[in-house]
């Protein structure tokens, strides 16, 4: 019976689609094991998203292969990418019932700052791989629909254009060389734009480690690749590095370990800046308990969209050991693997006080520019209020662990 199930006689011309029909899909996804997203028809205008996944197939379509390999993939295996998304399955919600619900309330309050949602956009870089308009298009969406953003490092937009569009200085996402005189440099420049908050970045040690996917778009030979980001930095370090080594210098070695960072460095980091510092790329109770030693005034629980290290620990489910950690003593943002209201509301009843959003947005920004990045914005927020008044809650302060089990 297996042979003859497993016959592409048996499932005609259209083996995929015959075998959809005969398994369904895979729990909790709408997705085959191994496929991306749902067959699904493109959509031709932002406004015709159902969901956050309608622009993904559009975003496919319009980027290169290098561009929307890199906007997907995780690290080798993506043990943790697919972990992301199915751990929510092992977290059910409780609803309460009779509650007053008709003056429904979704603002945040972080750190003094209050937004109508508590969705902020996650630090991507790169942005004008995925459109023209990169960054400037996001931020001003952003400003639109009253989002926090958090600008990343790697940026391909100055700070200054971003918070020009933005309205008011991002959070700036951190990624440096234990090298002060450079971090120094970058704190400033974060400063004088009036960024009120540093987003450090811990989880990349070793930059690109595991990042099999991309790999192949990296060789000399492919042309997609070395038309849009060239050699001529790669040809430089190679050729300062063959200079050192004929003087004796191991500069391969140190630079394989400038981002290797420790507490110290965050002490003077958090001492070097008027700022607030928060560190991200946390994922156990012990780190989330260091950083309030060490006067961190925020954690972001991350494991860098499945982009780190393929540990597969999802970020909703370390999240309730690191609540119980802090206690209360510092607020808590969580990412990576977040694609509709309900998976925000788990996180909340948790104990995160907001949560940061980051490949919807670009699918949207892929497909659709300014106006698709508001729609997807536009929809999470949507199922979030349905969720929340589903769940007989009416503010994001009436969240507690009573409104969330784990199965």
């Amino acid at each position: 019976m297996q042979y003859l199930l497993a016959s592409p006689l048996l499932l005609g011309s259209d083996p995929a689609r015959a075998l959809e029909e005969l398994l369904g899909p895979e729990p909790g996804t709408g997705l085959l094991p191994g496929c991306e997203s749902p067959p699904r028809e493109l959509i031709e205008a932002a406004s015709h998203a159902i969901d956050v996944f309608d622009f993904q197939p559009v975003a496919k379509r319009n980027l290169t292969e290098a561009h929307y390999t890199y906007l997907s993939m995780g690290v080798q295996h993506e043990t943790t990418l697919r972990a992301n998304r199915s751990a929510f399955e092992r977290f059910q919600l409780r609803p309460r019932r009779l509650v007053d619900v008709q003056q429904l309330d979704t603002s945040a309050e972080i750190l003094g700052t209050r937004l109508s949602s508590p969705i902020l956009l996650a630090p991507c870089g790169s942005q004008r791989a995925f459109h023209p308009e990169g960054e400037l298009a996001v931020a001003r969406a952003a400003r639109r629909m009253d989002h926090g953003m958090i600008l990343s490092t790697g940026s391909s937009t100055p700070i200054e254009e971003v918070a020009e569009a933005l309205g008011r200085a991002p959070w700036f996402q951190l990624y440096t060389a234990h090298v002060w005189p450079a971090t120094r440099m970058q704190l400033r420049s974060a400063e004088e734009v009036g960024c009120p908050a540093v987003v450090l970045t811990v989880d990349i040690v070793v930059p690109g480690a595991g990042r099999d996917r991309i790999q192949r778009y990296r060789r000399a030979e492919n042309p997609e690749c070395r038309s849009c980001h060239g050699s001529f930095a790669g040809d430089a370090m190679r050729g300062v590095s063959s200079a050192a080594r004929t003087v004796g210098l191991d500069l391969e070695g140190w630079i394989d370990n400038l981002l290797v960072l420790d507490w110290d460095y965050v002490d003077r980091i958090r001492d070097g800046t008027s700022m607030k510092l928060w560190i991200k790329g946390i994922l156990t109770p012990e780190d989330a308990a260091l950083c309030v030693e060490h006067g961190v005034d925020g954690i972001v629980v991350s494991n860098h969209g499945g982009r780190a290290l393929d540990n597969g620990l999802s970020t909703i489910e370390a999240l309730p050991g690191i609540a119980r950690a802090v206690d209360g003593r510092v607020p808590i943002l969580v990412d990576s693997g977040f694609r509709r209201g309900t998976d925000i509301v788990k996180a909340l009843a948790l104990g995160a006080s907001a949560v940061c959003v980051g490949r919807p947005y670009l699918w949207a920004l892929a497909a659709f520019g300014q106006e698709g990045v508001e729609a997807a914005l536009g929809i999470l927020r949507a199922e979030l209020a349905m969720t929340m008044k589903q769940m007989g809650v009416p503010t994001l302060g009436s969240f507690g662990p009573g409104h969330v089990r784990h199965g």
